[in-house]
Formats: structure tokens, sequence, C-alpha cells
């Protein structure tokens, strides 16, 4: 029997960045989406891990992180979708939530073998997340209304590739844990 978590993907975020603009456009509608899909999976008890950037700061854990990102002007983008207290998190340097991680080893520790990636940005970490996902035998679920980008035209490619490539299952959010 498959168990499932739903990753959130470098949702606790500043925005000052160069695209910050066209993510924060993009973010804006998935924010409440992804609310109501983490209230869901939480109320089914579906394990909640975060793999979020560092942002070069190797000193800093993830309260600061989260403390940083909701002191920015853009805290309207974090406050909804914050870790709660039972809630795992993972820092991660690069794009993929699994290059140089433990993640790979927790998911093997909890049983699970199916994830459900949201968060952002879909043609950049989530692309290759669920990549490195696949090659490593996971079940992909990515709700495309639960992702954010900064080039749609890409996001939408990334998708496809998802899909066609990967094997991942592309749907929307409302299509899980209803």
């Amino acid at each position: 029997m498959s168990k499932t978590a739903l990753i959130v993907i470098d949702m606790i975020n500043t925005y000052d960045h160069k695209d910050a603009d066209r993510l924060i456009r993009s973010a804006e509608p998935v924010v409440p989406v992804l609310t109501d899909l983490l209230r869901r999976a939480r109320g089914r008890g579906v394990p909640v891990i975060y793999v979020n950037d560092n942002f070069g700061e190797w000193r800093s854990h993830h309260g600061e992180l989260l403390e940083r990102a909701l002191a920015t002007p853009n805290a309207h983008l974090v406050e909804p979708v914050k870790p709660d207290a039972d809630s795992l998190f993972v820092l991660k340097a690069r794009h993929s939530i699994f290059f140089e991680t433990p993640l790979h080893y927790l998911l093997q520790q909890q049983g699970i073998d199916r994830l459900v990636l949201a968060g952002q940005v879909t043609e950049q970490c989530v692309l290759y997340s669920a990549l490195d996902a696949h090659i490593r035998h996971f079940e992909v679920i990515v709700p495309h209304d639960a992702v954010a980008h900064i080039h749609e035209d890409l996001a939408q490619a990334a998708l496809r590739m998802m899909e066609r490539n990967m094997g991942a299952r592309v749907c929307g959010s409302r299509e899980l844990w209803v």
C-alpha cells in the first residue's frame, strides 16, 4: 500500500530576487490553493514536508528563514502556508529537493513512496525535483494549480515533461484528499 507525503517546495521565501515580480504574480493565486491542499492533507494525516532553499544562509535554521520571510512586504504569501508544529523541514542548497539533502533517507524511514509536489518554481525546482523523485522510483503527483512559475510557457512545458517523461500525474488540487 502506498504512503503519500505532501512536499512544499520553496514557499518560505523573501521574494527578494530578480524574477520576484513575475513569481509573486504567479504565487498569489497559488497560495489559497496550497493553503486548502495543506488543510486537507493534514486533516487526513498525510505527512507534510517543507523543502526549502536556504538562500545561502548556512548558519540559519528553518525558524530563522521563516521569521525573515514573514518580516518582508510579501509575508502574505508565506503566512498562510507556513509549517505547523507537525511539519517536517529540510533545507536545500540547489534546485532539487534531493540534491545533497537527507530527504531520500527521511522518506524511506517513513515508508513514503508517493510524493505530491507543490510550491515554486514549476519550471525549475519542481521540475528538477520531479525528475529526481522519478529516478528514485517515487510516484509523483503535481497539482498544476498548486505550483507557481516565473515563465508561464516554460511552466506549461515543464508540466508536460513531468507527465510524459517522468510518468507524473498532473492534476488539479481538488482531485487530492477530497
